[in-house]
């Protein structure tokens, strides 16, 4: 690293005072060093290590959430501890701390992280230029592929189970559960209701509908949760029999 050191010498020479300085190098070869290059440099190192500090940080965080969901998820909130955490992600309480204030926060996270993702897919599900009956046969297809190859898929849908029922869910994941339940249902029966409109859905109430559509995918993910991979998805046909006209 390049640095200097100011030393001012008095020079009598026409009855004028100067003012020299000296500089000293370390290292490589002359380098103009008026201007502060080696603090911009620093500063850049700085600012890039953060970064990179920033997404370690971030890839830990997402790796404590994975492992800490199947113990959420089977035991429940109140019956999972700090302990059984940081076991399951193999990090000392101290580190967990780090990441995590408490044991409330890193189960609100998850629940918001599962309304997140399933409420997304579903306003992209709606999005989608194609009929009701395409939307309806997309979506069955592809939430019973997420379960057989995914197994957070399912562990994701027994977690909400349990906290939607249990009196030991915290408040503030109360109060995400009750803000983004609905979504899903209401998107279901809006396609539902267009394709009943166009004559290729069933004529049957549209909430009902949307009810048995989402019971039947979430008794089959909490099925998948408890046998993994003994679980096999049935034929997609089956479900898509129950809503598509055969037209």
């Amino acid at each position: 690293m390049w640095y200097f050191r100011l030393t001012e010498r008095s020079v009598n020479r026409n009855k004028t005072q100067h003012t020299q300085t000296e500089y000293r190098r370390t290292e490589h070869e002359n380098i103009p060093l008026s201007k502060p290059v080696s603090l911009n440099v620093r500063n850049e190192k700085m600012s890039r290590n953060k970064k990179i500090n920033e997404k370690i940080k971030d890839a830990r965080r997402g790796q404590i959430l994975s492992y800490a969901l199947r113990p959420f998820a089977i035991k429940g909130f109140a019956a999972t501890k700090i302990s059984a955490l940081c076991e399951a992600t193999n990090i000392s309480k101290g580190l967990f701390y780090l990441y995590f204030p408490s044991k409330e926060a890193i189960f609100t996270e998850l629940i918001g992280d599962a309304f997140d993702k399933i409420n997304t897919a579903c306003r992209e599900l709606e999005a989608l230029p194609i009929s009701p009956p395409e939307k309806i046969k997309l979506a069955i297809e592809g939430l019973l592929r997420d379960l057989a190859e995914n197994e957070n898929s399912a562990l994701y849908y027994l977690l909400v189970a349990q906290a939607t029922v249990s009196d030991a869910t915290p408040k503030k994941t109360k109060e995400i559960i009750h803000k983004e339940n609905n979504l899903p249902y209401e998107v279901i029966t809006r396609i539902i209701t267009e394709g009943q409109k166009a004559g290729t859905i069933h004529e049957h109430d549209p909430d009902e509908m949307a009810l048995v559509f989402w019971t039947s995918v979430s008794g089959l993910a909490i099925n998948k949760a408890v046998h993994g991979n003994k679980f096999k998805a049935p034929d997609p046909s089956i479900l898509t029999n129950i809503f598509l006209k055969d037209i």
